[in-house]
């Protein structure tokens, strides 16, 4: 039960976050995008040199 209220409330904050606050959400959603690129280019760079 107590998950259920959290996933909920989540996605309630997520619907308001976007809705009154699109700029910021917008600007987190390119940090974290931004952030999972540089680690997958890093994994990609680390096996490529261990490989070759």
């Amino acid at each position: 039960m107590p998950k259920k209220i959290l996933r909920w409330g989540g996605l309630a904050f997520l619907v308001f976050f976007v809705a009154y606050r699109p700029q910021s959400a917008a600007n987190i959603v390119s940090t974290v995008g931004g952030g999972l690129l540089d680690l997958a280019n890093g994994f990609g760079e680390f096996f490529s040199t261990v490989f070759s």
